[in-house]
C-alpha cells in the first residue's frame, strides 16, 4: 500500500481526540472574542468571520478603529482566528490575509500570515495523522493515489516540491494539509515548505489589503502582474527539481 500513517489510532479514539482539540480551540477563540472591548450595537454585526470582501471591509474598518487602543487584542484575535481556520481546514483565510495588509505594516503582516499558515497547517497535519487516512481514502482516493505517486517521485526534492505546490493552485491548501501525512510527506519539508511557499501568494493578498476599500472581490488581488510574479516564483521553486531529475547519472 502506498499510503503511510501505519500507526493511526482507532477511528473512535481519533474522532474523540479531534473533538477535544476542536472544543479546546473553540474555547480559546471564544476567550479572545470576549477579551475584545465592549462594542456598540451597530458594530457587533461586523465582528465575525468575513465570508466575502464586503465583510472584510466592514471588519477591517471596525478593527482599525480599535487598533490603537487595543493593539494586542486585535493582533491576537487575528492570529488565533487564522490558525483556527487553517487547523480545521475552514475557508476564509484569504480574507484574513487581506485584512492583515490593511491593518498592519507590510513586514509584520507577511510574517504574521506565514507564521499562522505554518502553525495552522502543521496542526492540521497532526490531526490528519490521527484520523485523516480514512477520510482521505474514502473521499479523495484517486487524487490521493496520484499525489502519493508524485511525492514518491520527488522524494529527494520534497522541499522544493512543497514550495511549488504552495505557490501554485495545482492542489488546494486544505487537501495538502490533510493528505500530506497520509501520502508520506515528512513534517520537516512540510513545515518549511509551507512557511516559505505561502509567502508569494500572501505577498499578493497583503498588498491588496493596503487598498482594501477599492476591492470589489478577493479575485481583484490577482492582477496580471501579480499572476506573472507568482508564476516566476513557481518556476524558480521547481528549477532545482527539474535540474536534479534530468541530471545525467555518472
Amino acid at each position: 500500500m502506498f499510503f503511510c500513517v501505519e500507526n493511526e489510532i482507532s477511528t473512535k479514539q481519533g474522532f474523540l481526540s479531534l473533538l477535544t482539540i476542536f472544543l479546546l480551540s473553540s474555547t480559546a477563540l471564544f476567550y479572545v472574542y470576549t477579551s475584545f472591548p465592549e462594542l456598540k450595537e451597530d458594530e457587533k454585526a461586523h465582528l465575525k468571520l468575513p465570508l466575502d470582501i464586503q465583510d472584510a471591509k466592514n471588519l477591517g474598518k471596525l478593527l482599525e478603529s480599535y487598533k490603537n487602543m487595543y493593539y494586542f487584542q486585535v493582533l491576537t484575535g487575528l492570529f488565533t482566528t487564522y490558525i483556527f481556520l487553517q487547523t480545521f481546514a475552514i475557508p476564509g483565510s484569504i480574507f484574513l490575509s487581506i485584512l492583515s495588509g490593511y491593518l498592519f505594516p507590510f513586514p509584520l503582516a507577511l510574517g504574521l500570515v506565514c507564521t499562522c499558515s505554518a502553525i495552522g497547517a502543521s496542526l492540521c497535519y497532526l490531526l490528519s495523522s490521527l484520523v485523516g487516512k480514512k477520510i482521505v481514502l474514502r473521499y479523495f482516493p484517486d487524487k490521493a493515489k496520484s499525489w502519493a505517486e508524485a511525492v514518491k517521485k520527488h522524494k529527494s526534492n520534497l522541499l522544493h516540491y512543497m514550495l511549488f505546490l504552495r505557490i501554485t493552485p495545482l492542489l488546494p491548501n486544505w487537501f495538502i494539509n490533510l493528505a500530506s501525512p497520509v501520502v508520506g510527506v515528512p513534517m520537516k519539508p512540510f513545515v518549511i515548505g509551507t512557511f516559505l511557499g505561502v509567502a508569494p501568494p500572501s505577498f499578493v493578498a497583503i498588498q491588496a489589503g493596503q487598498t482594501l476599500n477599492n476591492l470589489t472581490s478577493s479575485s481583484d488581488a490577482f492582477s496580471w502582474n501579480n499572476i506573472i510574479l507568482l508564476c516566476a516564483f513557481a518556476i524558480i521553486s521547481i528549477v532545482p527539481v527539474v535540474f536534479k531529475t534530468n541530471k545525467p547519472k555518472v
